[in-house]
């Protein structure tokens, strides 16, 4: 069953406020005859004509791509505002958050995907703490030790790896860490995957490792997209543990979900020196008819509470972002 927090359901009708600093790089390959800021002001301007608002001559001044986008080479102008309107419209979802609501005071940063459409969208290119999901990572890491061993997972290791990610089991993670090399093996593991903004934990902290929710969103592509080195065995035991994650801990991106059509795994750590919170959380959820990879990552929250009403708002703002036939994109 899907746990929703009382925040979760609220909808935030922002202005149009961007998260970065969004403007030139955006159009380096913008189709002949069309200016920079002559295709900003058109995406922006088909994204705000979504609420009725204008945008203002600060908006266009802070719109920018994330940087996973690529505006190089042949690019038309359909082609720019069919990638940028989907970060447009999260960012009109998410920014707001930011200052008011459950996230207000934290930072946060989300990645979607659409598996059957290919629609993605990215709010936020910071790096976060982990936290417990890089338990998912590490399960990825040992299974492509094991396939290039040419074996199985052992049963020492399928029983370690089943309560590291159902029931986020720090022991079995630690012993897993281990079994992989550590950062190192991470690292190394991760570059297969197609993660290039992750760093393991130093001094076998594996919940203090560094990503993006861009890495978090390629980490969950590897695991439900065919175009993965995890061969399809590896890739459906990883989806049936965090399909059957305990009811404590069902709580996240979920918040997006159609019932109870959705696997994930959720991480949470208080830090010590400043007592607030990191909550992340990703997963599949199936919403609509559609399927989503969502990654949320999070820190500053005054709570676990709190945080988990923050990252579930942010999932369904996600979903909102990738709904078809809003714009016609």
């Amino acid at each position: 069953m899907s746990r929703k927090s009382p925040g979760a359901s609220r909808r935030f009708r922002p202005a149009l406020v961007l998260n970065t600093a969004l403007a030139t790089a955006l159009l380096a390959g913008v189709a002949a005859g069309d200016s920079a800021r002559e295709a900003v002001e058109s995406t922006v301007g088909a994204a705000d004509r979504l609420d009725g608002e204008p945008p203002g001559k600060d908006d266009l001044e802070h719109a920018r791509i994330p940087p996973s986008r690529d505006t190089t080479g042949d690019t038309t102008g359909d082609d720019i505002r069919s990638a940028v309107l989907p970060d447009l419209r999260l960012a009109r979802e998410i920014a707001p958050m930011l200052a008011e609501g459950p996230a207000a005071g934290t930072r946060l940063s989300v990645a979607v995907r659409a598996l059957g459409s290919g629609r993605s969208a990215v709010f936020g290119g910071d790096s976060f703490d982990t936290a417990s999901i890089a338990k998912v990572d590490i399960l990825a890491a040992l299974l492509l030790l094991a396939q290039d061993e040419d074996r199985e997972l052992t049963v020492t290791e399928r029983t370690l790896a089943e309560v590291m990610i159902r029931e986020s089991d720090n022991a079995a993670a630690d012993e897993l860490w281990a079994s992989i090399g550590g950062a190192d093996g991470l690292d190394a593991a991760n570059r297969r995957l197609g993660l290039s903004e992750t760093t393991g934990g130093p001094g076998g902290h594996w919940g203090l490792t560094q990503t993006t929710s861009r890495d978090q969103l390629a980490l969950l592509a590897a695991v439900y997209g065919a175009d993965s080195p995890l061969a399809p065995a590896s890739r459906l035991y990883v989806q049936g543990l965090m399909e059957t994650v305990v009811d404590g801990q069902r709580w996240g991106v979920s918040a997006a979900a159609d019932g109870s059509e959705f696997q994930l795994k959720n991480g949470w750590l208080p830090r010590t020196r400043t007592g607030l919170w990191d909550i992340n959380s990703i997963g599949r959820v199936t919403a609509g008819g559609e399927r989503y990879l969502i990654a949320v990552v999070s820190d500053g929250h005054a709570s676990r509470e709190a945080g988990i009403a923050a990252v579930e708002v942010a999932a369904e703002a996600a979903v909102r972002a990738l709904e078809t036939g809003r714009t016609g994109v």
